[in-house]
């Protein structure tokens, strides 16, 4: 019998073989993909990882941290995870609901009465619930601080108080719970909520809370500890076909729990096996938060497919709550993506394959737009690439 015919009976026989087979396939086809457009697109630098059953299986670092200085991208490089702090604000709400002490159906001003300020078009604010808030369906703007268009203003607002200041004139921009609207003040509203009902700082709650639990010991927000400052990466922009440096080590201010956090690529793999889940570490995470509230989260609220700078820009992406999810090839895709500051980041979960990439960028080759050629970015191409990695452990 000749070698290849062999080799074929053997893989007939063990559809795991050859379903392993074709993983290992997908994951040679998406390296190659990642280090050409790398080097296509003048990107200084990229980490990607695969998580699967609890463990990292994959584990690269391409270019360099600081380009300046030609500091390699290794383990330890610290990158700006931008809007993927979401989902750890959520996983906070998620929380609270589960030790009682609010209800997702909750009026938003129950707990942050400032909002009553708000001008709403469509009737009473005091309708607005921490579940729109959570499905970007409550009306409010995308922009946080949308007025910063020169450099010497500041990165971000740095206090509540400006954002109070604000609230008599913002107005809800449509009829809450009718339509998806991403939004980053909805999530720093819901930021307010953590620190009024567990009495701490953000930033402190997440770190006792997600983090810590997790051993997600180099993780952090905003400015650097002198300590891990070796390893923060710089970020850059590709403006008329050069690439420029954007600010170092920003301060996202009062936004934080919307953008703020940093952390190394290990660490991110701990919050994504976590994310997945293991009976065998069941117990362990379910001290974070247990697994029902997590499908939860997940499950379809809104339809999000008209807004290509989120979830997996597809017109069939649906808004969960603080994650985005899809289904595409009989697949079920649960995720975030991130930018800010010239750093572009996603975090993509299989759960049903259990499953999960990480992807980060220090350079944003283009800025985002609502519209079907953000897929068309090279951050975007490589991005939707590490499908193949759960399609192949599908088949």
């Amino acid at each position: 019998m000749s070698r290849w015919i062999a080799a074929a009976l053997v893989l007939i026989a063990s559809p795991a073989a050859a379903q392993e087979a074709g993983f290992d396939k997908a994951l040679r086809e998406f390296r190659a993909l990642h280090r050409a457009e790398m080097d296509k697109s003048n990107i200084a630098g990229s980490s990607f990882y695969v998580v699967r059953d609890g463990r990292t299986v994959a584990a690269d670092h391409l270019g360099e941290q600081d380009a300046e200085a030609h500091v390699p991208v290794d383990a330890r490089t610290i990158y700006h995870w931008a809007s993927i702090t979401k989902t750890m604000t959520g996983i906070a709400i998620m929380q609270l609901r589960d030790r009682g002490l609010l209800s997702l159906d909750d009026p938003i001003v129950r707990y942050v009465p400032e909002l009553a300020a708000v001008h709403n078009p469509y009737g009473d604010t005091g309708t607005i619930t921490l579940r729109q808030l959570m499905s970007h369906s409550a009306g409010f703007r995308s922009g946080t601080w949308p007025w910063r268009e020169h450099d010497w203003q500041p990165f971000e607002p740095a206090g509540w108080s400006q954002l109070v200041a604000m609230l008599p004139y913002t107005r809800v921009e449509f009829e809450p719970g009718s339509r998806f609207g991403y939004s980053n003040p909805g999530i720093v509203y819901l930021g307010q909520v953590i620190e009024r009902l567990s009495g701490e700082d953000y930033e402190v709650y997440i770190d006792k809370n997600i983090l810590k639990p997790l051993g997600m010991h180099a993780s952090y927000f905003d400015r650097t500890p002198p300590h891990l400052l070796p390893h923060r990466s710089h970020s850059y922009y590709i403006r008329d076909g050069k690439r420029v440096a954007a600010p170092f080590d920003v301060d996202t201010g009062v936004t934080v729990s919307n953008g703020g956090l940093n952390a190394p690529m290990p660490d991110m793999a701990k919050y994504a096996a976590f994310l997945l889940g293991d009976p065998a570490r069941q117990s362990e995470y379910d001290l974070v938060l247990k697994r029902s509230s997590l499908e939860e989260m997940w499950t379809p609220q809104i339809s999000a497919g008209e807004d290509f700078t989120q979830g997996r820009m597809a017109k069939t992406t649906q808004s969960g709550l603080s994650f985005f999810v899809d289904r595409s090839a009989g697949v079920r895709f649960v995720g975030h993506n991130g930018d800010q500051n010239g750093f572009r980041a996603y975090l993509s979960l299989c759960p049903d394959q259990r499953v999960g990439s990480l992807l980060a960028f220090n350079t944003e080759t283009r800025g985002v737009q609502n519209s079907p050629a953000n897929r068309d970015t090279a951050e975007s191409r490589i991005a939707l690439a590490t499908d193949s990695l759960c399609g192949a452990l599908a088949k």
